[in-house]
């Protein structure tokens, strides 16, 4: 029993969700999610196959006098983004997530609730066990490390699927139909810092910004909140003009796809300047807070007296550190020219930490044009070369270039019409998804991607609407049974 999901709608889906969040499921951690999926297979007598990345796949044989069916394809990721408050004791190594009812919605208490990708799980194992339900052959795909850049589909055996009619439940927004995505990459940088004797009479302080909204880091990056790291640089930058200090140690941000909600640096300051420190901080985040307040109404900023070690970053370093935050670009780049509302290209000023000798610095870049994707990546480059940072830029994945002529597109829009009465929006989404790396490694494949709707995904404000779960599911049987002519 989950004492949480038990009494909605549909009754199978939720409870595989509510099973589901009992398995802890990061990247890269997704084995007893997987042993939970075989089982479920071998209990539903379904054939399942493992691959060594860990990528499920579970076959529905047709029923009777559905042979000659297509064969469809259901895809899902099984890992979820492990965010969670500052605070929270939760370990997403083995805790569970603690599901909550909030009015009409469903989330987590202090993490990320892993609707993202969940709920499609969830539906993919509800349809496996339906015997009600007459269908051609169905394969169901569960692959691992979608959140940490795609691995597990980069992975796919070119022989391993036989359907070429593919739909991928991990879109964000009921009632809507994606046939488009961003390609992406990521950059990795690592700054050399120097240390130097803590001097004589310093005293330390911590700087904390909390409390920002954060989110996915495709989904959100047109919204215009804030960057936990970007203001943490801009705070810095400002007090560097009034006095001198340096840097002991910097971190915020988690994960490449996230956009950072909190950032931590402490500060090394003369004793007699620590009051007017406090006092320039102060009034450059109230600055910031006004500029912000339409957004980030949870924002915190707190400055703290703090004990210091013997070393700290040397006054060369200090600079170098607020020099190349205060240049790396964050947010949207290009807007599409094709699209309405659709963002074209962005980067995602990602993570940041000091680490011994060096600065890490890691930054996520999406865009639907290949040519523009390398532009970003480029001036990466070129920043790195002007600071003397060391870079590395991954291979990334490809975009989904939409089809709006595809034939499972009109099946899903008649799906849509069919359970809601309304014409489907037809849209493409800048986040990262699997099936325009599918769609490369299965000749002939055709795609569509739906869901629920989901709100804060990556973030501990993640929560998903649990009329929109109904009629994701209702969707979702409409659009097989158009496939199938039913």
């Amino acid at each position: 029993m989950n004492l949480v999901t038990d009494t909605l709608k549909p009754e199978k889906l939720w409870y595989h969700f509510g099973e589901i969040s009992k398995i802890p499921r990061t990247s890269g951690n997704e084995k007893a999610v997987a042993d939970y999926i075989i089982a479920f297979a071998q209990a539903n007598r379904l054939s399942s196959s493992r691959d060594d990345a860990g990528n499920v796949l579970v076959m529905k044989p047709s029923s009777t006098g559905n042979e000659s069916k297509p064969v469809v394809v259901l895809q899902s990721h099984l890992d979820m983004v492990p965010e969670k408050n500052e605070g929270s004791e939760h370990d997403f190594t083995k805790d569970p997530i603690e599901l909550m009812i909030d009015g009409d919605w469903i989330r987590a208490k202090d993490t990320t609730l892993g609707a993202d990708n969940g709920i499609g799980v969830a539906a993919m194992l509800a349809l496996l066990e339906d015997e009600s339900f007459p269908s051609g052959k169905l394969e169901c795909l569960f692959t691992v490390e979608e959140e940490t850049g795609l691995n597990g589909a980069l992975t796919l055996s070119p022989d391993l699927i036989e359907g070429r009619t593919l739909i991928n439940l991990d879109t964000e927004e009921i009632g809507v139909i994606y046939i488009g995505c961003a390609g992406g990459r990521d950059s990795m940088l690592e700054l050399p810092l120097k240390a130097a004797a803590v001097p004589p009479g310093m005293r330390g302080i911590k700087v904390s910004v909390k409390g920002l909204k954060g989110g996915h880091s495709g989904v959100d990056i047109h919204r215009g909140r804030a960057n936990a790291i970007q203001l943490v640089a801009r705070l810095l930058k400002v007090l560097r003009k009034k006095i001198p200090y340096q840097i002991a140690s910097l971190r915020g941000g988690d994960k490449l796809n996230a956009i950072p909600r909190e950032a931590f640096c402490t500060l090394g300051v003369a004793k007699d300047s620590i009051d007017q420190a406090k006092t320039v901080l102060g009034e450059q985040y109230a600055a910031v807070r006004d500029e912000f307040s339409d957004v980030e109404r949870n924002i915190s900023f707190e400055i703290e007296e703090t004990a210091l070690s013997s070393e700290i970053y040397s006054i060369e370093s200090t600079v170098m550190i607020t020099d190349l935050l205060m240049t790396l670009p964050h947010g949207v780049i290009t807007m599409s020219a094709v699209m309405d509302e659709l963002v074209e290209t962005s980067t995602n000023l990602a993570s940041v930490r000091t680490e011994g000798s060096s600065l890490r610095v890691s930054a996520s870049h999406r865009s639907s044009r290949e040519s523009t994707l390398d532009w970003i990546c480029d001036i990466h480059l070129a920043i790195a070369a002007l600071c003397g940072a060391r870079i590395e830029q991954n291979e990334g994945y490809p975009g989904w270039t939409p089809d709006p002529n595809s034939t499972l597109l009109q099946h899903a829009k008649r799906a849509v019409k069919r359970v809601t009465g309304q014409d489907a929006m037809v849209k493409a989404i800048h986040a990262g998804l699997e099936c325009g790396i599918i769609k490369e490694k299965y000749e002939g494949m055709d795609t569509v991607s739906i869901g629920p709707t989901v709100e804060g995904a990556h973030s501990p404000y993640e929560r998903v609407n649990i009329r929109s779960v109904e009629t994701f599911w209702e969707i979702l049987l409409a659009t097989v049974s158009e496939i199938y002519g039913v």
